[in-house]
């Protein structure tokens, strides 16, 4: 036996109290801004004072920005600032949202990945009278720059955006310059985890992807977009010289536990034990920090480049908050 219909009825009131309630917020911020977001929506923005952040890499440049005090959630991927979840509300993981659970704070603008989800928590979202801005997913250096941006003009402070551009552009232009001194590049698989023994890996299309090209390296998995399990066969045929790997707060893949896989074994990776990993958000978040993660992965590729030049002071430390 079931009791469905009683369980949905209170928690359809709820979400349709909330979004009055949100609705009843009063209008702030001086002049209303229209930004285009991820889907090429035009989206006006009456009062950004009251900020929930969706996505690491989107907390951080509102940090980066000087609007930490404007920020009242951010999800369970916002871990630097290191005090981003510590001192503000959690509404969770980004692919996990409650509707109740974000509109409940009162937000009067949210700033989401465009990966967030699921869709039916999207959609009441969306349909809520509080502008919802998809920012976009793209894992290049003008990703970076544009993501910068709109995040700046949604909030009402473009200069703080243009001032943070300059030195993400900085970096990136020091980045570009360590590339030209690479003279073989290096194959490179990232492992996102292993199942049952079966690794998933990147393809194309991907933020590991991203940041593997912006290292002056290749994806030596290309035969796809997106992450997904591949057999021994297609190791072994791929060849990496290196393996690339994320660390979480309660997870981290050793060079160990790689190469005592049949397949990575045999790799020229194994041979050298040439095995990087990096914190996530910072690897594969596509931030202000983008160009110095980068950079610190390239040294590691290619040891005789962080024997020749220290690395550079990180990208996107500028203060850009007035």
């Amino acid at each position: 036996m079931t009791y469905q219909p009683r369980t949905r009825r209170p928690a359809a009131l709820l979400i349709a109290t909330l979004l009055w309630l949100v609705a009843a917020q009063p209008l702030a911020m001086g002049a209303a801004v229209q930004v285009k977001d991820a889907l090429g929506r035009q989206i006006t923005i009456e009062n950004a004072s009251r900020i929930i952040s969706i996505g690491g890499a989107i907390t951080e440049i509102l940090y980066a920005l000087g609007l930490e005090n404007r920020i009242i959630g951010v999800d369970t991927t916002s871990v630097f600032p290191y005090q981003a979840l510590k001192d503000k509300p959690n509404v969770g993981y980004m692919r996990q949202l409650s509707p109740e659970g974000v509109l409940g704070l009162g937000p009067t603008m949210v700033l989401a990945n465009d990966g967030a989800g699921p869709k039916e928590a999207v959609t009441v979202l969306e349909a809520a009278s509080v502008p919802f801005v998809r920012i976009p997913d793209d894992f290049t250096e003008k990703g970076i720059v544009e993501r910068i941006r709109l995040v700046a003009a949604a909030a009402g402070v473009p200069a703080r955006g243009e001032c943070l551009v300059k030195d993400v552009e900085a970096g990136l232009s020091r980045l570009a310059a360590l590339r030209e001194r690479i003279e073989k590049p290096a194959r490179v698989i990232f492992i996102l985890s292993f199942n049952n023994g079966k690794p998933m890996v990147a393809g194309r299309g991907t933020a590991a992807d991203g940041i593997i090209r912006l290292s002056g390296a290749v994806n030596a998995i290309s035969e796809f977009e997106g992450y997904k399990m591949v057999s021994d066969e297609a190791i072994v045929a791929a060849r990496p010289d290196a393996i690339l790997g994320m660390e979480r707060h309660n997870f981290k893949m050793t060079a160990a536990e790689v190469f005592q896989h049949s397949a990575f074994s045999v790799t020229p990776a194994a041979r050298t034990m040439t095995f990087v990993s990096m914190d996530g958000l910072y690897l594969l978040g596509f931030g202000p920090r983008t160009a110095s993660a980068a950079e610190d992965l390239a040294q590691a590729l290619y040891p005789a480049l962080a024997a020749a030049k220290p690395r550079a002071e990180n990208a996107g430390s500028a203060s850009c908050s007035e």
